[in-house]
């Protein structure tokens, strides 16, 4: 974790894999620019929980990138966000699901810049995790109502990760 002058609790933690997860994603031919089949994959998981948001989200050393973005109707919705904003850093680094039925009641998440920006109370989302290892990003939803996510939510959202890396897989392989 970092912490700011005044030594309180910031949410980005210390990526140490940033720049060998930059080189992968380049490899990989990911995260540079919108793609329409990831647009689409986060549509289908807006529909499937219900939420107003969903990315696939890549994350290299400087900021994250949705290349895959589904937001509410009017909602132009953002492709670039800061390191530091959002809770998708923290499950990349911590490489495992994390489920926030309502952000405010977790001090480390409730004072994210997302809440007060564009009002996100709820939150869910998986790591991509790589055959070589590394946790290029995230497939996650996000609410603007606290969300009962469960185990329900849980197993959708790692089910859609694995699908996911499951199709990265094939890309890099070179077959359909």
């Amino acid at each position: 974790m970092t912490y700011d002058p005044i030594g309180r609790l910031l949410l980005t933690p210390v990526d140490r894999e940033a720049p060998e997860r930059t080189l992968r994603l380049r490899g990989l031919g990911l995260g540079q620019r919108p793609e329409p089949a990831l647009d689409a994959f986060a549509g289908e998981l807006a529909r499937m929980t219900g939420a107003a948001y969903a990315m696939v989200n890549f994350i290299d050393e400087h900021r994250q990138f949705f290349a895959g973005l589904h937001a509410p109707p009017g909602d132009p919705g953002e492709r670039f966000m800061a390191r530091n904003h959002g809770y998708c850093p923290y499950v990349v680094v911590r490489r495992k699901a994390l489920v926030l039925e309502d952000v405010r009641d977790f001090p480390r998440f409730a004072g994210n810049a997302l809440v007060d920006e564009i009002g996100v109370r709820s939150y869910l989302g998986a790591p991509l995790i790589d055959r070589t290892g590394l946790a290029l990003g995230t497939v996650c939803v996000a609410d603007t109502e606290p969300r009962r996510w469960g185990r329900t939510g849980l197993e959708t959202i790692k089910a859609f990760a694995a699908r996911l890396m499951t199709e990265i897989s094939r890309r890099e392989a070179g077959t359909p």
